[in-house]
């Protein structure tokens, strides 16, 4: 049996605290071996309706930042060996200012943040409020990138960088072919490692890029499951559980 790195995406708090902790619980016994936790945010500009909606009912709850990192705190308490990454928009990292928050985080037991909307050479001092408190901050790339500029972020020194596999919005199903493979080959040209996601749901996807990437993101898959099987918790685990191992054991 082969393994691939598994990187699950979760909304803080959804559809509650509980459940949310459930969910996470599940991926891990699934085999995940990243948690990237989203703080939810009221206008997303990369996800698509199943993240949206998602963040849109915790919000509806008073759901606040100091909410996320500790539900983040108490993942990293029960699962002191799983990496978690943070996932946000730039507005919620630059409002306390980007040094309080990575040191937020930090303690919080956040590895590394995943901050689309902040480019990688324009972060507003994010990559050296990451190196200060331990974390890294990964870039996202996407096929959209001028080759220029994709060059200039491949070569920029980033350990890892996020690669988007097709443009658009998360959630819809993409196809992994050659010019997704030559993407992630130019992302990597410079040394750093991959991490590709954006519509990965199925153990066929997840095949067709093992010997490409250090790990497969999948998120809106994750998120569906959560909301279809809200009302029971047994189903709910059970499902998200089958899933990850779908994803990153074949």
């Amino acid at each position: 049996m082969s393994k691939i790195k598994l990187m699950s995406h979760l909304v803080a708090g959804y559809p509650t605290t509980q459940l949310a902790l459930t969910a996470a619980r599940a991926l891990v016994k699934g085999g995940a071996d990243i948690l990237e936790i989203q703080l939810p945010f009221s206008d997303p500009s990369a996800d698509g309706p199943a993240i949206q909606t998602a963040c849109t009912k915790v919000l509806e709850r008073g759901y606040k930042t100091a909410d996320g990192l500790s539900f983040i705190s108490t993942l990293h308490q029960e699962f002191p060996d799983i990496t978690i990454y943070l996932m946000s928009y730039g507005s919620l990292v630059y409002t306390p200012g980007i040094e309080e928050f990575c040191k937020r985080a930090a303690a919080a037991g956040v590895k590394g943040m995943i901050i689309p909307d902040l480019p990688f050479d324009y972060d507003e001092g994010l990559t050296s409020a990451c190196k200060k408190n331990g974390m890294i901050n990964i870039p996202v790339a996407a096929p959209s990138m001028a080759s220029d500029r994709l060059e200039k972020l491949s070569n920029a020194g980033f350990p890892y960088i996020y690669a988007a596999l097709r443009t658009g919005i998360t959630g819809t199903n993409t196809t992994i072919d050659n010019s997704t493979l030559e993407f992630i080959k130019k992302v990597s040209s410079g040394g750093s490692k991959v991490y590709g996601g954006f519509g990965i749901s199925n153990g066929e996807q997840a095949k067709a890029l093992c010997n490409s990437v250090e790990a497969i993101v999948a998120g809106s898959v994750f998120v569906r499951l959560i909301t279809e099987n809200q009302g029971d918790e047994k189903k709910l685990a059970s499902a998200v559980e089958a899933k990850a191992r779908e994803l990153c054991q074949f």
